[in-house]
């Protein structure tokens, strides 16, 4: 049975964590979903762990909609969010619904929009289109170069404070769902507090409602140095299932992340 949105926030309102992980093809959609994923991320990421770019910005909508496709047509199970690439959603929101709606049509059951105080008019006039949003604060890659580089988030008591403010405005806005991306525990337990919205965390600490990684650090495969809040879930198991199963395991009983995935 496919889980919605719905099915998501009975998950959090239960006590149980939601598992997430990125996904572009058929293959591992399956795969994914049978060792127990709740949330397929077809991320914008694929620009750097499929395309060997040096950034998620080159990603174009076309691309995005071909790998949500590929996705949709591996997976029965699983919510399927897709990320809106950078400059397909902001110019005004119109265009953010024309390419939102690409994104669906293609298999998509949400889209992800990066940013806070901007992203209010867009989400609003997506949500009440039909087009489900998932907020995304915090290190926001497709504005690494304005932010300086991959770095933690929300350090400073005004960034935190804007933070969790743009957090509490893109919910009343409409967004169902709320990454959290590289910023202090402390600040992502007191945003996922404030909000309704599930929160989804990935170097977020783990009072997050559910947790994201992106499939190839799970799996050991970095392009570089791996991210503090990765793990490689491919120590000590035998196949790659039995890695994502032993991942979704971890979240669900709270065992990932850990203080030293943590900022």
């Amino acid at each position: 049975m496919r889980k919605t949105l719905t099915t998501l926030h009975h998950m959090v309102r239960d006590g149980e964590k939601i598992v997430a992980l990125t996904c572009y093809d058929a293959s591992f959609a399956k795969l994914l979903e049978e060792a127990g994923v709740d949330i397929l991320l077809v991320g914008d990421s694929l620009g750097m762990v499929l395309q060997g770019r040096e950034s998620t910005l080159p990603v174009t909508l076309e691309q995005m909609v071909y790998h949500v496709e590929c996705v949709a047509r591996g997976s029965t199970q699983a919510f399927i969010v897709a990320d809106m690439p950078f400059g397909s959603y902001q110019d005004n929101p119109q265009q953010a619904f024309r390419n939102a709606s690409q994104l669906l049509r293609a298999g998509a059951h949400m889209v992800k929009l990066e940013g806070g105080q901007a992203m209010l008019e867009t989400t609003h006039f997506l949500v009440e289109r039909g087009v489900p949003v998932f907020g995304h604060l915090g290190l926001t890659p497709q504005s690494v170069h304005q932010l300086g580089g991959y770095r933690v988030q929300g350090k400073a008591e005004a960034d935190a404070q804007q933070l969790q403010q743009d957090a509490v405005d893109l919910c009343a806005a409409g967004a169902s769902l709320m990454l959290l991306e590289c910023i202090p525990a402390a600040l992502a337990h007191a945003v996922t507090k404030a909000i309704s919205a599930p929160t989804i965390g990935i170097g977020a600490g783990p009072d997050c409602s559910g947790q994201v990684l992106v499939l190839y650090d799970l799996l050991g495969i970095y392009a570089g140095k791996a991210p503090k809040f990765a793990k490689n879930f491919m120590q000590g198991a035998t196949s790659i299932q039995q890695a994502v199963e032993h991942y979704v395991a971890d979240v669900k009983g709270q065992r990932f992340p850990g203080p030293e995935h943590s900022f």
